[in-house]
């Protein structure tokens, strides 16, 4: 038997989670009360066939019980109950957006101003946060890519860092992106714009990635990096960062960013251990603004 709770803020994805893990087999149970939860899982191991993989949503809405859960882990953990704790987070910014977009007030917020609400469910919460075997911040991911990630995790039963990587490409003429960790600034590398029958595609494309890569400098520039980030990833993991984001820069964010990102979203895809997409935040801006001139 194969027991999750999926925990972690309002806004952050809890309830498209467990829609996504009944999909995959499991029997969702969300905001059973905090004194029902132990014998409900005594009953799940005493017929194990009935339910072999069973999801509890538990949040802020257990209200004044919520620390009662405290003792609950402890006693499973003493008991080695098969229990792991997913942890759906997201950033104040993205919640007060996700919010404001859907015109819901927070639990914990009353008349008051929803950050004011988000930091006191941080508070209550942390201690879940601290025991959880899965975070995934969910600030930048899409729907899609939140279900991937699950069923890489709960499927596949691939391993999990709690780190999840975005590879984004830009274009330095339209501004550094403003949740990059690491910023790289590949404007060294030729530069396909300044030839005619290359200017209009991307790096995306073979024809590109083989000019940018002439010469052997890019390839040279990609293996040193390869070499930081297999230093710095694992201790971004000890450290208990949960989410990374390498954006690489050129000129206009079209063919050497979106080359040199490609290649490296290839390299850290041999990786298990942590989740990863690609961005091109800027590779049709060209494109977009002499249409609307």
């Amino acid at each position: 038997m194969k027991l999750v709770i999926v925990t972690g803020m309002s806004g952050a994805g809890k309830t498209i989670a467990l829609k996504m893990l009944e999909d995959q087999g499991f029997y969702c149970v969300d905001n059973l009360p905090i004194p029902l939860i132990e014998p409900f899982a005594q009953l799940a191991v005493q017929q194990p066939s009935v339910h072999e993989r069973i999801a509890l949503g538990i949040d802020i809405r257990s209200g004044k019980e919520l620390p009662l859960l405290m003792n609950v882990l402890e006693d499973w953990k003493q008991n080695e109950m098969p229990c792991q704790i997913l942890y759906l987070d997201a950033s104040d910014e993205t919640l007060v957006k996700r919010y404001k977009e859907t015109r819901r007030s927070h639990p914990l917020a009353g008349r008051g101003r929803i950050d004011s609400g988000i930091r006191q469910e941080r508070e209550r919460l942390e201690f879940l946060k601290k025991k959880a075997d899965i975070i995934i911040d969910t600030s930048q991911l899409l729907t899609r890519e939140l279900r991937q990630e699950l069923e890489r995790i709960f499927t596949e039963d691939q391993g999990y860092g709690n780190l999840f990587i975005t590879v984004l490409s830009f274009g330095f003429k339209y501004g550094i992106p403003a949740d990059a960790d690491l910023v790289l600034d590949v404007r060294f590398l030729p530069n396909p714009y300044y030839v005619e029958e290359l200017r209009q595609h991307t790096g995306e494309e073979a024809t590109v990635q083989a000019y940018v890569r002439q010469g052997g400098t890019a390839d040279d520039f990609l293996q040193k990096l390869y070499d930081m980030l297999e230093f710095l990833i694992p201790n971004y993991v000890l450290e208990g960062k949960n989410q990374l984001v390498i954006a690489i820069g050129c000129t206009g964010g079209k063919h050497r960013s979106v080359t040199i990102a490609g290649a490296l979203y290839q390299y850290l895809s041999r990786h298990e251990e942590f989740g990863l997409k690609i961005e091109h935040r800027d590779i049709d801006k060209d494109r977009i603004r002499k249409e609307q001139r």
